[in-house]
C-alpha cells in the first residue's frame, strides 16, 4: 500500500522556498555585502524545482529575481561584477528549477498511467474475493514490494465448487512481469480445476500441468490447496508453502504443518511423490490465517522477523476484514517502512 503524505511535510515544503529567501535578505540586509550571501537566493527556486510543479517554480523564481536586483542595488553591487554574477546564478537556477520540475510532472504523468493499468490488472488477476462462502466469512490482504506496480508474484482465489469452497494461496519465486505472468497461469487453472476436479489432489495435478507447459528453467510456485465441506473439517494440500495458522475457538494456536514435506509446483517434471491431503477440524469460531512468506520473513530493524503467531490477538475483531486490517498494519509497524517483499493473508473464518 502507497503511504500517504503529511500534510505538515507538504506544508513545509511549500514554505521551504520562501523562508530560504527571507533568511538570506534577512542576513544580507544584516551583514551587509561583505558577508556574499547573495547568490544563495538561487536556493528558492532550487526548492520549488524539487517540490513543486513549473508554475509554481516559475513565480518563486521571478520573486527571486526581483528579490536579488533589489538587494543588489541596496548593497551598491552593481558597480561591480558581483551583482551581475548573483543575478545570473538566480536566473540560472531558476531555469534548471524550470527543467526539473517539467521532468518531474511528466514523470508523475507517466508513473500515474502505469499505476492505473496495474490496478487493472490486478483487478483481473486477484479479483475481489467473495466476503461470505457458505459457512465460511473470508477476508484478503495484499501488498506489493514494488509500490508503482502495486502487483506482484503472490497469489490467491476462493471458488465455491460443488465439493464445497476451494482456496489457493501462493507464491512465485522471482520477480517481475514473469512472476505476474506465472502467478496468472495458476490462477486461471486453479478457476477451472476448482469446478471440474473430484478432490484437492487432482486439483494439484491440474496445475503441474498447467505449469510444466508454461514454466521454463528451475522455476517454481509454493502454495496451498486448501477444500471446506459441511463436515466441519477442512482438508489442505502444502506444496512447500509456509503452514497456515490455525486459531481455534478456545484460543488455542498452532501452525497446520503437513505430513511430510513436498516439492512447490512446477517442479513435478523430478518425479518425486507428491504432497497428501490432511484434514483437520474446523469447527464454527474457529479461524485459518493463510500467508505468503513476506509476513513471516518481514525484519524490523535489529533483524527479527515478525512473529505472527504472537500478534493472533489482533485477529480478536468481529469483522473478519477489520482484524486482517490490525494484523497489515502490525506488519507495517514492524518493518518501520516499506516492505521488500510481496505479503498476501488470506482469513478464513467458519461462523459461529
Amino acid at each position: 500500500m502507497a503511504q500517504e503524505k503529511d500534510p505538515g511535510d507538504s506544508l513545509l515544503l511549500s514554505a521551504l522556498p520562501f523562508g530560504v529567501m527571507a533568511v538570506v535578505a534577512a542576513v544580507d540586509l544584516t551583514a551587509g555585502p561583505a558577508v556574499g550571501f547573495l547568490p544563495l537566493v538561487s536556493l528558492g527556486p532550487a526548492f520549488a524545482g524539487l517540490t513543486g510543479g513549473w508554475r509554481r517554480t516559475a513565480v518563486i523564481g521571478a520573486v527571486a529575481v526581483v528579490l536579488s536586483f533589489g538587494l543588489g542595488a541596496y548593497d551598491g553591487l552593481f558597480d561591480t561584477r558581483r551583482g551581475y554574477t548573483a543575478l545570473l546564478s538566480v536566473v540560472g537556477v531558476t531555469g534548471a528549477g524550470l527543467v526539473a520540475a517539467v521532468r518531474r510532472q511528466r514523470r508523475d504523468a507517466e508513473l500515474a498511467s502505469v499505476r492505473s493499468i496495474a490496478e487493472v490488472a490486478q483487478r483481473v488477476l486477484l479479483r475481489p474475493v467473495p466476503r461470505g462462502a457458505g459457512r465460511l466469512r473470508v477476508a484478503v490482504s495484499y501488498t506489493s514490494a514494488v509500490a508503482e506496480a502495486r502487483i506482484g508474484g503472490d497469489l490467491y482465489e476462493v471458488v465455491t465448487s460443488p465439493d464445497g469452497v476451494r482456496l489457493i494461496m501462493g507464491d512465485v519465486q522471482g520477480k517481475g512481469l514473469e512472476a505476474v505472468e506465472t502467478a496468472a497461469v495458476v490462477v486461471g487453472a486453479f478457476r477451472e480445476a476448482a469446478y471440474d476436479e473430484p478432490d484437492l489432489k487432482a486439483v494439484g495435478e491440474r496445475l503441474e500441468r498447467a505449469l510444466e507447459r508454461h514454466l521454463t528453467q528451475e522455476k517454481f510456485v509454493t502454495a496451498v490447496l486448501a477444500q471446506v465441506r459441511d463436515d466441519a473439517s477442512i482438508t489442505l494440500l502444502n506444496f512447500g508453502h509456509p503452514a497456515p495458522l490455525f486459531v481455534r475457538a478456545n484460543g488455542d494456536i498452532r501452525y497446520l504443518e503437513p505430513p511430510g514435506r513436498a516439492l512447490p509446483l512446477g517442479l513435478g517434471m523430478h518425479r518425486t511423490p507428491g504432497p497428501k491431503p490432511h484434514q483437520v477440524p474446523f469447527a464454527p469460531g474457529d479461524q485459518i490465517l493463510f500467508y505468503t512468506d513476506g509476513v513471516t520473513e518481514a525484519r524490523d530493524r535489529s533483524g527479527r522477523f515478525y512473529p505472527l503467531d504472537e500478534r493472533v490477538g489482533r485477529l480478536a475483531d468481529p469483522d473478519p476484514e477489520a482484524a486482517l486490517a490490525a494484523v497489515r498494519q502490525d506488519l507495517m509497524e514492524h518493518v518501520e517502512g516499506p516492505s521488500h517483499d510481496d505479503a498476501a493473508m488470506l482469513l478464513l473464518r467458519y461462523r459461529g
